[in-house]
């Protein structure tokens, strides 16, 4: 069992975090994304997202949400063991799980002052909803450079590789 995560917010107590932001005039940052496997192009993508405001506020989607998304056999860590990797991030102020296909309603409950996506998104590639909630709400829209070559699916790949998985080894390879 997972330890206490202090970062996991219901949606609704971040109105109030929200609230305080906008009256001491600080700036909140929003994105949003699956964060399976964490690896570097996450940790560089979430540091520079933090740097554009005072708090970063990370939307995670749901175990049904990535299944809907990216198939039945993701995500490979839970709900919770992503929010709590992404907690540990000091990078990350608040983790709020979605479970809905798109974050429409948590851009309108925290009207982030920037929202900002991997630099492989684009205006035309954001889903609609949002991208109106975001419009609605005077959200400053940013996209990030990604690096290159860093991926979850390229992780999974390295550790199938690195385990012969769905290959024959040999004794001596399998006595490590």
């Amino acid at each position: 069992m997972l330890p206490a995560n202090s970062k996991l917010s219901a949606l609704s107590a971040l109105g109030e975090v929200r609230l305080r932001l906008r009256e001491t005039g600080q700036t909140l940052v929003m994105t949003n994304g699956c964060f399976d496997l964490l690896h570097p192009g996450h940790i560089c993508f979430l540091q520079n997202a933090r740097r554009l405001g005072d708090r970063l506020v990370v939307a995670l989607n749901s175990d049904a949400s990535v299944r809907r998304l990216k198939g039945r056999k993701h995500p490979v860590q839970t709900e919770l063991e992503r929010a709590f990797a992404l907690a540990a991030l000091s990078c990350v102020d608040h983790v709020v799980i979605f479970h809905e296909p798109d974050v429409t309603a948590e851009i309108g409950a925290l009207r982030p002052d920037i929202y900002t996506k991997a630099g492989d998104y684009t205006l035309e590639k954001l889903h609609p909803g949002e991208r109106a909630a975001l419009e609605k709400c005077g959200a400053q829209i940013r996209f990030l450079p990604f690096l290159d070559g860093y991926s979850t699916t390229n992780t999974i790949r390295k550790i199938i590789e690195a385990e012969g998985i769905g290959q024959h080894r040999s004794p001596d390879e399998t006595q490590s």
